[in-house]
């Protein structure tokens, strides 16, 4: 066989390996290794808020500068479920030491499976916030409220309910807040601005996150 050939052997076999790696990596590994490149460059300070979640914190390009004076660092990744929050705990969690972990996730969870049920995600939530308490006792946690994306407006009841099962929950926790997004969301009529969300009728626009602001502020450590 000639080195030619040889090489184009080779090259075939490996291209399916690759591509095997890469199925057999899970959702959004790609973002969590970028966290940890960023981590071996420079490892975050302790004790800062840390927000994690999906792409709502995600796509917050300002979330450092509508919080001055507070140390704030960002590993929210992709379109993220609780599962996958829970998944990743060891590395966007435990690692940073965080003196408040502020969580937004969990309509995907839905979005992803629309026979869920409410139950379900509502375990999810306190399965994260178990380990969080057995990582650190002493971190505040506050949630973030499901939003009432007009795109998702068929899963609103499911939201809503799960909104009022992690705020029950919240309450029975030491050192803990739930933080209402979703009727702040809400118009006159009871139905989301449409003024506040992206194309998508999904995302935020500059408006939207104005309302989160305002809302998460009074709940974020300065200390």
């Amino acid at each position: 066989m000639s080195l030619t050939r040889f090489g184009k052997v080779l090259f075939l076999v490996a291209l399916p390996m690759a591509l095997l790696a890469q199925a057999n990596e899970p959702p959004f590994w790609e973002e969590i290794t970028a966290f940890k490149k960023a981590d071996s460059i420079r490892f975050p300070s302790p004790h800062q808020i840390l927000f994690v979640g999906s792409s709502s914190f995600r796509m917050w390009k300002d979330l450092p500068s509508d919080f001055p004076g507070y140390p704030i660092l960002n590993r929210a990744f992709g379109g993220s479920t609780l599962k996958e929050v829970n998944y990743y705990f060891n590395d966007i969690i435990k690692p940073y030491h965080a003196k408040q972990i502020v969580i937004y996730c969990g309509d995907n969870d839905f979005a992803g499976d629309a026979t869920l049920p409410v139950d379900s995600v509502v375990t999810r939530l306190k399965t994260l916030v178990k380990k969080i308490r057995l990582a650190d006792e002493h971190v505040k946690i506050t949630y973030v409220s499901i939003k009432p994306s007009p795109s998702r407006k068929q899963l609103s009841p499911k939201f809503m309910e799960a909104n009022n099962q992690i705020r029950h929950f919240l309450k029975k926790q030491n050192n803990a807040a739930f933080v209402d997004v979703y009727h702040k969301m809400l118009d006159k009529q009871g139905s989301p601005m449409k003024n506040i969300f992206l194309a998508d009728s999904l995302h935020m626009n500059a408006q939207g996150y104005a309302i989160w602001q305002k809302a998460i502020k009074p709940q974020l450590l300065k200390k």
